[in-house]
């Protein structure tokens, strides 16, 4: 079971020396590239600017404080119920708000400031991290209210998640959005391999409601540094403010958006494409059951499921070989090639270890992807419509993992798990260089 969640913001001396936001598309001088081999290494220029630096530096904290949490939760269920259909069950009940709340939540990161927003969020998801503490250290073994509790927690992040996101274009420069981009998603895929293994090693010394207490802590270092982030106010158009209904016909506004935007819509698709098709984690455990059986089902199974965050890891940490490119639209249409040719390579390999090399170069291109996609989404919408790109952008990354393990799952039994591997990582790539043909522009993109 997953819960979405990751952090927001990092923390300095004084609000008095604060760099002020940037605006949309404003650009700040930047320094000559770097000499030699430190080109290829990651982009640290937007930690230049010391608010982005306080909204990357938390997520270094609470990027493994959440997974803590995403582990917590499942096995408190599993250890009250005996049960992985009520694991099941409760990931459900956090996906309703999570949908929910991101697609109002990205209406209302552009209809007030963005900073309040990610305050009073930060503040829901905290306390909820304290009450998981309190009823797992009291003993209270209530699957109801564990669930109730998750569901809370997943519609407050849903309302923070767009507010942060669309926050970052007003942090750094235009043409350093890739690199932190790279920064970003290098921490949160850090804090998703790191997390589960501290959370095995605390909870035998510590006990469950320890894990608990540490998110919460984290999150108490996030309110800080949010509230050391300076006013993000909505920006006006040529000085005059519009309606702030704030409403669902808002939400539709923003579907219809994308829908008018070839290069946002493509964006969009080719994400879908990409999860829908290549994604195929819910037949690792056939596959280290039965293909790679040899080097031990359970070994084999935790190299499968780490493999893609430590390429993408390994992406970031190398995100200066790309994170420069002007070509986006083609970058983000080659990563996703790519990620289909990985998985692919992985479906067609009987040996674990070529399984997992291929696995890892599908987490580079995913990186990759990752950044140039979030890169297309800040760059190619106005300041006033982010907020709600990114609520839509949250729904297709809860929602498209869900839909590639039922089809995955399917098309694994009917036709064998190699098999339906390696036609999904086929339909990605040939589906994806079909929308580059038909649509030139979305190659040609440049912000």
């Amino acid at each position: 079971m997953e819960t979405a969640r990751s952090s927001d913001d990092a923390v300095e001396p004084t609000a008095a020396d604060d760099d002020p936001p940037l605006g949309a598309g404003d650009a700040a001088p930047a320094p000559p590239p770097k000499p030699g081999w430190r080109r290829w290494v990651m982009d640290t220029r937007p930690l230049r600017h010391r608010p982005f630096r306080r909204l990357w530096g938390s997520t270094t904290v609470t990027a493994i404080g959440s997974q803590l949490t995403a582990v917590a939760v499942p096995k408190q269920i599993y250890d009250i119920t005996g049960s992985s259909a009520w694991v099941g069950y409760a990931s459900f009940a956090g996906l309703l708000p999570l949908v929910v709340f991101a697609l109002w939540g990205g209406v209302v990161a552009d209809r007030m400031d963005r900073r309040t927003l990610m305050l009073v969020t930060n503040v829901g998801i905290a306390v909820t991290s304290v009450l998981f503490w309190a009823q797992s250290f009291a003993g209270l073994d209530s699957v109801a209210l564990l669930m109730v509790l998750l569901a809370a927690q997943q519609g407050f992040f849903g309302m923070n998640s767009p507010a942060r996101s669309a926050s970052v274009a007003r942090l750094v420069p235009a043409e350093e959005l890739p690199a932190a981009g790279a920064l970003q998603s290098t921490v949160a895929q850090t804090g998703m391999i790191l997390g589960p293994l501290l959370a095995g090693a605390l909870i035998p010394v510590l006990g469950l409601p320890a894990l608990y207490l540490i998110d919460a802590v984290a999150l108490c270092v996030t309110l800080w540094a949010v509230w050391r982030l300076p006013a993000l106010p909505p920006l006006t158009e040529g000085g005059t403010g519009g309606a702030r209904r704030g409403g669902w016909r808002d939400v539709a506004d923003g579907f219809r958006y994308i829908a008018a935007r070839r290069i946002l819509l493509m964006s969009f698709l080719a994400d879908i494409i990409a999860m829908v098709f290549g994604m195929p984690r819910a037949l690792f455990p056939q596959l280290a059951s039965h293909t790679y059986a040899p080097w031990g089902e359970g070994f084999a199974l935790g190299l499968l499921f780490a493999a893609i965050p430590l390429g993408a890891v390994a992406g970031g940490l190398l995100s200066g070989t790309f994170s420069r490119a002007r070509r986006h639209g083609l970058m983000l249409i080659a990563a996703v090639v790519a990620w289909g040719v990985a998985i692919t390579g992985f479906g067609l390999s009987p040996n674990l270890w070529w399984a997992v090399a291929f696995l890892a170069l599908a987490g580079v291109a995913d990186m990759v992807s990752m950044v140039f996609r979030g890169t297309i989404l800040q760059a190619a919408a106005t300041d006033d419509m982010r907020g709600r790109m990114q609520g839509v952008f949250t729904v297709v990354v809860a929602g498209g993992p869900r839909v590639a393990d039922l089809l995955h799952g399917t098309a694994g039994s009917l036709l064998g798990a190699r098999a339906a591997v390696a036609a999904g990582g086929l339909l990605v790539a040939v589906t994806t260089l079909g929308l580059a043909v038909a649509v030139p522009a979305f190659r040609r993109y440049t912000p």
